[in-house]
């Protein structure tokens, strides 16, 4: 289980305090995959990063009784002077998992051949998301985050092989993902939310939270 209880969250832009989160409580349940709407700039990468434990609430507090993923596309624990190989094994070694059975998935799953052992700072954007989203398949989590704003990869082979192994994972794992479109929540949302004036708005079905959603649009 994922709980936030009363937390809030803004920045100083130069000119004004953007809110983000104003005294929020919501719970997501293992086994209840859930989708987030939320407009473009209200902070649905802030909202991920906090889950993921990479930023810190300005108030309140948030509890996880569950193993929760880094962010789909989050390159923070991976050193760029080391290989894919290298970063597998370490990484595997960190979460106390088999570095040989980390570094074969990675290795198939990403498809990066010989690239594969040179070192990662060397990679494009899209290499570097192949890599990373392997890496977050390769470990066993409860939770897996995921949010519409991080790289993506255009390799038509590599998105057929995760979306598979992702709807798999399915079965037993949940997934979190924010986007601004109700259409990508779909393929994951088993129920939905919709984060609107610092509030997270929860609801039993998308449909009832597209509803919130395309009204505050016409407001806005």
């Amino acid at each position: 289980m994922l709980e936030f209880e009363n937390v809030s969250k803004s920045f100083w832009t130069g000119k004004q305090r953007k809110v983000i989160l104003d005294r929020a409580s919501f719970r997501v349940e293992v086994g209840n995959s859930i989708g987030i709407l939320a407009k473009n700039g209200t902070g649905k990468t802030t909202l991920i990063n906090m889950i993921a434990g990479l930023e810190k609430p300005d108030e309140g507090e948030i509890r996880k009784h569950c193993r929760v993923s880094f962010p789909l596309g989050f390159m923070g624990g991976i050193l760029g002077k080391l290989s894919a190989m290298e970063n597998s094994r370490y990484i595997a070694r960190l979460y106390g998992l088999d570095p040989d059975y980390i570094e074969a998935f990675c290795r198939w799953m990403c498809g990066l051949e010989e690239y594969f052992d040179m070192p990662v700072g060397t990679y494009s954007a899209g290499m570097r998301s192949r890599f990373s989203f392997s890496l977050m398949l390769a470990l066993d989590f409860d939770l897996y985050l995921i949010d519409e704003g991080m790289p993506s990869t255009q390799d038509a082979e590599f998105n057929k092989r995760a979306g598979e192994i992702m709807q798999e994972r399915l079965k037993t794992t949940t997934v979190l993902i924010v986007s601004h479109q109700a259409k990508t929540l779909e393929k994951f949302a088993r129920s939905a939310a919709v984060l609107l004036d610092g509030k997270v708005h929860m609801f039993n079905t998308l449909e009832e939270a597209q509803k919130l959603y395309d009204y505050s649009e016409t407001e806005s």
